[in-house]
């Protein structure tokens, strides 16, 4: 981008207000409804419920309202995901990266999720939560159970976060506000990247 359309793109940005839409979906107890009050708020409870079906909750940052749908990660909510994440900015999955037995599943759910038609395109955050645990695993390790490298029809991101430390969630919030810019002026990258 040239020094002309930098600039012109900051002046748009003082007087244009930009939306984007996310989903947040993952099995239960991953993090998900953390991560949001941790985006919204910055702060963190011990004492989080499993969301029932959904929320959704609207945060400002900067010039950028990002509309966040908190879907249920329980199976008998699972079937609701794919409607939730049609047209949306970026679909954000979160793995609970200190329970190693659910990885398994949290896998086979997102690539069952992916093979519909309808989410074709839409880039893809994975999150690996929890790392202040002990017994986290690696991003390396997130990659390569969650089989990221087959996934090929889109953007696809993963970073390692904890929301009780607030660790990388400005990362994650910083590449939610470039998407909101670049989602709809280029097409995405289909190349991986696996930062942070």
């Amino acid at each position: 981008m040239g020094i002309w359309e930098s600039f012109l793109s900051w002046l748009r940005s003082l007087f244009f207000k930009q939306e984007m839409e996310l989903s947040l979906i993952g099995l239960q107890n991953a993090g998900k409804t953390s991560l949001v009050n941790a985006i919204a708020t910055g702060g963190y409870s011990e004492d989080m419920i499993p969301t029932v079906g959904f929320n959704m909750r609207k945060v400002t940052k900067g010039n950028v309202t990002i509309k966040l749908w908190d879907l249920g990660g329980q199976r008998r909510f699972r079937t609701m995901w794919e409607r939730y994440c049609r047209g949306v900015s970026a679909i954000i999955y979160v793995v609970d990266a200190a329970d190693r037995d659910s990885i398994p599943v949290a896998k086979s759910e997102l690539h069952e999720l992916l093979m519909k038609p309808s989410l074709t395109g839409i880039p893809l955050l994975v999150l690996g939560n929890k790392i202040d645990k002990s017994e986290a695993v690696s991003k390396q390790a997130i990659v390569d159970q969650m089989e990221l490298e087959l996934i090929k029809d889109r953007e696809v991101c993963c970073f390692m976060i904890s929301c009780k430390e607030s660790v990388n969630i400005d990362v994650v919030i910083d590449w939610l506000i470039k998407h909101s810019r670049t989602a709809r002026i280029h097409a995405c990258s289909l190349t991986p990247v696996y930062t942070a």
